[in-house]
């Protein structure tokens, strides 16, 4: 009796333009796309760590092939220095564009603090601007109401 054999098709679980778009989506595959010492430490990082771990899985105690095994400690430590440069590499931050010129913010800054002193150094520019903003202070003259000469009393107190 013959076996019927299922053709099996491998699904793929991403399209091209699926992983274009997860690339385009996530900065740290664009950084590790376009960083080409960051791919190396990468690399660097996987080769030395798959090393360590055949050397320390050769059939000897782990603690013994720890302390006694000059490739794997050699390994490990090479595999932790790519491992250290790569999570930099990904952790600082992206360098900033350089300005060109002053920003909007930073001119509205300015003024107004140039305003401010102005106002504060001229009593000529203050009037005129309490002026134009609460309109013109009315003249006002005060005069006194008319007096009349204070009676003269001759009456002392305490008299008797």
């Amino acid at each position: 009796m013959a076996s019927k054999r299922k053709k099996v098709s491998k699904a793929v679980p991403f399209t091209p333009a699926d992983v274009a778009n997860i690339a385009k989506s996530n900065p740290y595959i664009q950084r590790l796309i376009e960083d080409a010492k960051l791919r190396d430490n990468v690399r660097t990082a996987f080769d030395s760590t798959k090393s360590a771990y055949a050397r320390l899985t050769n059939g000897k105690a782990p603690t013994r092939a720890l302390l006694e095994d000059k490739k794997l400690q050699r390994d490990l430590q090479s595999a932790l220095g790519a491992l250290r440069d790569a999570t930099n590499a990904l952790t600082e931050a992206p360098r900033k564009r350089a300005r060109k010129g002053i920003g909007f913010g930073r001119k509205v800054m300015i003024v107004s603090l140039g305003a401010g002193l102005a106002l504060a150094g001229s009593e000529k520019l203050r009037s005129k601007v309490l002026d134009t903003l609460f309109g013109a202070e009315e003249e006002f003259e005060y005069t006194p109401p008319a007096s009349t000469p204070p009676s003269q009393s001759t009456t002392a107190v305490g008299a008797s």
